[in-house]
């Protein structure tokens, strides 16, 4: 079907990804989706987003077509989504995806998830802040020293003054929303 791709097999290897258990078929799976025209595999793709069985495929197999209006499919739903796959798919799909004016939302959207999952989930999530270089390490720096100021409050609350004065010049050399 990907040897000799017709585009009447497009809905059966999609409706295939969301039950198919074996990895290996459901790369096998993806290989086959990609040598279609992406003009007709695309909004297949798309509308199977809906379907909650094989959305982690579904959102890999878009990752390989590179359409440029992938994009446009990512939510904030599937970026903080229940089912770990999911998520963290979306996750490298959003960050090959995003055009520079939106890294800023994806960059916030993507902090929201700091601290959430096992060592795998977390590793998979510095990977693609890490990823998106220059915008989310002013953004996560910023993040940071947040967090070690509260931190520290916490240890000690009478060392508030103190505290908030290092807080405001940390701030201060970071610039305007964290940014230099």
């Amino acid at each position: 079907m990907g040897t000799n791709p017709q585009s009447g097999d497009l809905p059966l290897l999609i409706a295939q990804l969301g039950k198919e258990p074996d990895f290996f078929v459901r790369d096998m799976l993806t290989w086959a989706i990609t040598r279609h025209p992406v003009t007709t595999s695309y909004p297949l793709l798309v509308r199977a987003l809906d379907n909650p069985d094989g959305r982690s495929q579904v959102l890999h197999t878009l990752s390989k077509l590179a359409h440029p209006d992938t994009w446009s499919v990512i939510t904030a739903a599937m970026l903080h989504d229940e089912d770990i796959e999911v998520r963290t798919t979306a996750w490298r799909v959003a960050v090959a995806a995003v055009p520079d004016n939106q890294v800023d939302y994806l960059v916030a959207e993507l902090i929201q998830e700091l601290g959430r999952g096992d060592i795998d989930t977390q590793r998979s999530l510095s990977r693609a802040l890490a990823s998106l270089s220059f915008a989310s390490r002013n953004r996560v720096a910023a993040l940071a020293t947040h967090a070690r100021h509260v931190l520290a409050l916490m240890d000690n609350p009478d060392a508030h003054d103190e505290l908030s004065s290092d807080f405001a010049r940390k701030l201060a050399a970071l610039g305007p929303d964290g940014q230099d």
